[in-house]
This record gives C-alpha cells, sequence and structure tokens, in this order.
C-alpha cells in the first residue's frame, strides 16, 4: 500500500527521497563495449543470439520486412500514429533556430551558423513492451532538425524480427535505415560503427540499466540527449480532485517499471486517504499489475502539505519528469513551477496524452535532472559554430586592447598575433 507522509512530521530525507538503482553493471557495460570494438558485427550477432534468442543473417532491417509490417498493423493505429505525428511536427517545428548575423560596425561582421548534426543514432527498446511514440518522438525533431541520417537501432524478437508497430512509426517518422540490434551492444555499434552500423554522431532514446550505462561510457565519443532513470509522475492536487483520477494517472507510470516513482502531492488529508483507498481497487485491475504493486508499494507516496503553495515547492524540489497540476485554473500556478520535465494542466491532461499524442516530446529529464536539463528537442539534434570578420581598419582601432588584455593573463603570443598586423601597416 502507498505510503501517506505529513509534511512537517516526517524528516525531509524521507520526503524528498528518491529511487535508486542498486544495479551495477559498468563493467558488463565496458566489456561488451570493448567486444563490439574489436569484433564489430560478429559481436552483435552473438549478443543477439545470447540475448534476444535471435540467430540472424543480416542485421539490416530491408524495405520488405517494413512494407510486410505495415501491411500488418491495424488500419485505425496507422491513422493515430499519423495524427500523432503530426502533432509531433506541429510542436517541434516551432523550436527552430535560425542563424544570425551581427554587422552593425563598420569593418565588422560577427554571427553563428546552426548546423544540423550529419547523423543521429536512435534507441528503442524491446523487452516487455514496444514503444511506437519514442520512434515518434526521438526521431521528428531530428529530421526536423535537418539531419542528413537518421538511423534506429531495437531489439528483434527470437523470430528474428522487429515488431511491426515499431516498423510503423519508423516509416511514418521517415527514420532512413534500422538495425535489428539493441542492449549496450547497440550503443556501442553506434557510437563507433561496425561493418553493418555506421558511426552516429549522437545517441538518443531511452532504455535499460544496461543501455543507460553505456550511453555514460561512450559519451564524448559520441553526445548523448540524456542518461534516463526510472519513470516518475507527480501530481499536485487540491481536494476537488476525483480521486479514481488521480489514483489511474500515478499507475500510468507505476505500470512502467518496477523501480518507476508515483507521488501524489496534496493539501487536502481526505484527497490522499480516498487516492490511498483507490489505488488498492485499481493494481488488481491492471494487466501489469506486479509490477505496479511493487512501484507503488517501494517508490510510491502521499505527501500531505498544508498549502497548495508549500506543495509546489515540494514539487519544484523534487524536480519531476511528468508533473500534473490538478488544481482549478491551472495557469495562475504555472509561473510557480520551476522544476519538471513536462507539465500537464488542470484536471482532464493525464500523462498519457504527453506520452503519445499531444505534441511536446516525452523523452523527459529524470532524476531530479529537470532542475539543470531539458526535454528532447530539436536542439538536441543541432550544433552552433561562430563566426567573425574584421577590416585591418576595424582590427587597428582594438588590436593594442586585445594585446593588453592578453598581457594581463600572461599570454604574450596573443598579444604579438593582434599588434604584430599594425607593425605590417606601418
Amino acid at each position: 500500500m502507498i505510503r501517506i507522509l505529513k509534511y512537517g512530521e516526517v524528516a525531509n530525507d524521507e520526503i524528498f527521497a528518491r529511487t535508486e538503482s542498486a544495479v551495477n553493471v559498468e563493467g558488463v557495460v565496458a566489456g561488451i563495449i570493448a567486444d563490439v570494438r574489436k569484433n564489430g558485427d560478429a559481436a552483435l550477432y552473438k549478443y543477439c543470439e545470447k540475448f534476444d534468442g535471435a540467430k540472424l543473417s543480416s542485421l539490416a532491417v530491408t524495405t520488405e520486412e517494413i512494407e510486410e509490417a505495415v501491411a500488418s498493423v491495424e488500419p485505425k493505429f496507422l491513422e493515430i500514429l499519423r495524427a500523432a505525428a503530426k502533432n509531433i511536427r506541429t510542436f517541434h517545428e516551432r523550436q527552430v533556430r535560425n542563424s544570425f548575423i551581427i554587422n552593425n560596425e563598420n569593418g565588422i561582421v560577427i554571427g553563428q551558423k546552426v548546423i544540423p548534426v550529419d547523423r543521429a543514432g536512435l534507441y528503442v527498446p524491446g523487452g516487455t513492451a514496444a514503444y511506437p511514440s519514442t520512434v515518434l518522438m526521438d526521431s521528428i525533431p531530428a529530421k526536423i532538425a535537418g539531419c542528413r541520417e537518421v538511423v534506429m537501432v531495437t531489439p528483434p524478437g527470437k523470430d528474428g524480427k522487429v515488431n511491426p508497430v515499431i516498423l510503423a512509426a519508423a516509416q511514418i517518422a521517415g527514420i532512413d535505415r534500422i538495425f535489428k540490434v539493441g542492449g549496450a551492444q547497440a550503443v556501442a555499434a553506434l557510437a563507433y560503427g561496425t561493418e553493418s552500423i555506421p558511426r552516429v554522431d549522437k545517441i538518443v532514446g531511452p532504455g535499460n540499466a544496461y543501455v543507460a550505462e553505456a550511453k555514460k561510457q561512450v559519451f564524448g565519443q559520441v553526445s548523448i540527449d540524456m542518461i534516463a532513470g526510472p519513470s516518475e509522475i507527480l501530481i499536485v492536487a487540491d481536494g476537488k480532485t476525483d480521486p479514481r483520477h488521480a489514483a489511474a494517472d500515478l499507475l500510468s507510470q507505476a505500470e512502467h517499471d518496477k523501480m518507476a516513482s508515483a507521488v501524489l502531492v496534496t493539501d487536502s488529508e481526505e484527497l490522499a486517504i480516498a487516492v490511498q483507498k483507490e489505488l488498492e481497487v485499481q493494481i488488481p485491475l491492471l494487466e501489469r499489475a506486479e509490477i505496479a504493486r511493487t512501484s507503488i508499494d517501494n517508490n510510491g507516496k502521499i505527501i500531505v502539505a498544508p498549502t497548495l503553495t508549500l506543495a509546489i515547492d515540494i514539487a519544484n524540489e523534487l524536480a519531476p519528469e511528468h508533473l500534473e497540476l490538478c488544481v482549478d485554473n491551472p495557469f495562475d500556478y504555472l509561473d510557480s513551477i520551476r522544476h519538471a520535465g513536462s507539465i500537464f494542466m488542470g484536471r482532464n491532461c493525464p500523462e498519457a496524452l504527453g506520452d503519445y499524442f499531444a505534441g511536446p516530446n516525452h523523452t523527459l529529464p529524470t532524476s531530479g535532472t529537470a532542475k539543470f536539463s531539458s526535454p528532447l528537442s530539436v536542439d538536441d539534434f543541432v550544433k552552433k559554430t561562430q563566426y567573425t570578420y574584421y577590416t585591418a581598419e576595424a582590427l587597428a582601432r582594438v588590436a593594442e586592447d586585445v594585446a593588453f588584455f592578453a598581457t594581463k593573463e600572461g599570454l604574450t603570443a596573443h598579444a604579438k598575433s593582434a599588434t604584430v598586423r599594425l607593425e605590417d601597416d606601418k
């Protein structure tokens, strides 16, 4: 049963405690990465057979396989995928940044170019569930950014095939190449390249502890989006909130993973008790009841705060991945929320809207990292370079100042590089 904690009556350490993963896979992952770097495709085939139970003749997904998969998907679901993709594109197209140029001083031009990374790599999990939503969310911003190629890796089933809904989403998103490989070995392949899989410049997408550790270890060789922790939801709710809705929304994240975190913060003790009871009604009805039960019992909590203002302060401190604001007039509180991956406003906005359909990205900072990082966006797939142009006359006006500055840092060669051009003029 979920715990109810009264703020001020229990230690703050308990209020603000986070889910911690006890799995240490650093050594195992390092070994897998080294094997892939040394042995390339041969290592990938070996791990695919070992971990996925599939003996493959080729790592690449063919056009025929994609067409067969799309044909097997329910037409209604294809329509929903296309509608979701349209919403995601509409939102992310507003994120596109423009290059700029400043030339309002005589003889001086400075500016910045915004350039997409050449090749983006997308990791899509397999395992206990298929996530076509991740395909859309992580590839559409890359396409909008202008990446020349988007490469997807995802583990196959024992039959050597990729889940058809994953391939359907990939076709709708316009992904260029798809490979049947998962786990840490897939991340290593994207980071270093193999005979079949090209090296990418950025790796994005969620995964298990092995995938997260592999992304951490290859960072620097390539860029990554983030190190994602367990899924999180935090609901700030007043006493008018329907306990059935709050319980259902908490379980929408609890069913993800036994390590997921579901938290309710409310100024109503009556609501806290009602939600606690409602969870016990709803959990047994879930298909993933065992996962949700473990998550709720081990990591879930209901925090009763004296006021909604304090409830929001608690939410800011926890900086959750998903924050639902279940109150009247939610826009009155929006400016008070400073740290959250994605905010869901009002009583009719379950977090599932953001997972699948609304348009804002669902790849979000977890484990409190929303205090300093952002949702996946078009920005993740571009880099910036800057440029400077001075005429001889413009340099002459500032060369002595540049040299003076350089000597204060003890870098006399820097100073000379500015003033030597004045000597040439003389």
